[in-house]
């Protein structure tokens, strides 16, 4: 894996392409193997959260950035690598696109955050493992959610084959055919690999070079969606020398150029004001990057990291997450009370039951999450009231959840009106 990694930050150095094409989310089941497959294309293990290391499972979204190469002698799917020579002639590969991975987490109690991060994605890599039955509980939920977003560009990635050996393999992929059957994406390719061998995961970037596109609106009032903030400075560093907090996401219209002046919002909370009342953050964007490029402007396309102006207090530990960016004046009014309305998805592993005053529900709004409470029930429209303010448009497709038997579960989804 150490000869991995060293190939993949060789493959970094000479870089024609800027700007990921796609953003690419992994869901799937607790332990079935997403930071794995994501390290097998990127060569980068995206668990670096403490938590996440002493717990060993997924947390916080982790991401990570891939440029696919395809060798020029060779054919078929065994062009294909995230290294700059081809692996089975040792040719030189060249740049065919770059993506950006998104490392969602699968445990039950975590579903949230799941949840956020598919507002950010373009396509999904949905993992199953061959070694537990399928579907499991949170294979079944994660379905749930590609089937709310209506996302096509969809691979069904079969991990752990190595274990279970090829029969039960077989086997599996039959369930997993079975599983998918009357979704959105019941004819989704299903690509059988080995994460920690490095079979298969030529077959899989070849699909990922022929996925559809989406079409970026770059004319249009610049927005980005804030997945992560953190402080770049290390413990004891020269308050002089200081870098600006960092804030890192997905810009899904318009364009940023450095230099210029953007707004956060809901922002910061007010040291004078009682309750949820939020001060909008104004800085300046001081550099633009991607995982290893610096960029003069940025426009629709992977994850991108802006340095800030901000003291860095304000962005550490993921504190701006769920925000969104834009130029003065252009976002829309943060909200402490929205109206949804609301898509009950039929489950039939809960029993359908009516929403009651009081209520408390976890929204996934955009990558925000936020705890709420019902405030009025009008037929298929409810009022929710939020812990935290949010700032979201009009439209904004948002995942509920509610409490059944003292676990959080998606019931539903609703759009803001």
């Amino acid at each position: 894996m150490a000869e991995q990694k060293q190939k993949y930050e060789e493959s970094k150095v000479p870089m024609s392409i800027k700007q990921s094409e796609l953003n690419i989310g992994t869901l799937g089941h607790i332990d079935h193997g997403k930071t794995s497959l994501t390290r097998a294309i990127t060569g980068v293990w995206t668990d670096k959260h403490s938590e996440s290391l002493k717990r060993n499972m997924t947390i916080k979204l982790g991401y990570a950035d891939a440029v696919i190469r395809k060798c020029e002698h060779c054919e078929g799917a065994s062009a294909f690598t995230t290294t700059n020579k081809c692996i089975g002639c040792e040719g030189e590969a060249k740049p065919v696109m770059r993506i950006s991975i998104l490392d969602a987490p699968g445990h039950e109690t975590l579903m949230a955050t799941a949840i956020a991060g598919s507002s950010v994605i373009d396509a999904i890599l949905f993992v199953i493992a061959a070694n537990e039955p399928c579907p499991m509980q949170q294979t079944r939920e994660h379905l749930m959610i590609i089937n709310i977003l209506g996302i096509k560009n969809i691979i069904v990635v079969q991990t752990k084959v190595d274990i279970v050996g090829r029969d039960k393999a077989v086997q599996h992929y039959n369930q997993i055919r079975e599983f998918l059957k009357g979704s959105a994406i019941e004819n989704a390719p299903i690509v059988p690999v080995m994460s920690n061998l490095g079979v298969n995961i030529d077959v899989l970037l070849e699909m990922i070079t022929k996925m559809e596109k989406p079409k970026r609106d770059t004319e249009a009032d610049p927005i980005m969606y804030v997945v992560r903030s953190f402080d770049v400075n290390k413990p004891g560093a020269d308050v002089t020398k200081m870098n600006g907090g960092v804030i890192g996401g997905a810009i899904v219209s318009g364009k940023f150029r450095l230099g210029e002046e953007i707004e956060i919002r809901p922002g910061m909370k007010s040291s004078n004001a009682k309750g949820n009342t939020y001060k909008p953050i104004l800085t300046k964007i001081l550099s633009i990057s991607t995982d290893s490029t610096n960029l003069d402007e940025a426009v629709p396309g992977g994850l991108i990291a802006f340095g800030t102006a901000l003291d860095p207090s304000i962005t550490k530990a993921d504190s701006l997450v769920g925000s969104l960016v834009g130029r003065k004046g252009k976002l829309p009014e943060s909200k402490n009370e929205i109206t949804l309305k609301y898509t009950d998805l039929k489950r039939t592993d809960m029993p359908k039951r009516a929403f009651s005053l009081g209520e408390p529900l976890i929204l996934g709004i955009g990558t925000a999450t936020r705890i709420g409470h019902i405030k009025k029930v009008r037929k298929n429209d409810i009022d929710v009231e939020l812990n935290h303010p949010v700032c979201a448009t009009a439209e904004t497709k948002v995942a509920v959840m509610r409490n059944d038997t003292k676990r959080w579960r998606l019931t539903g989804y609703g759009f803001i009106e």
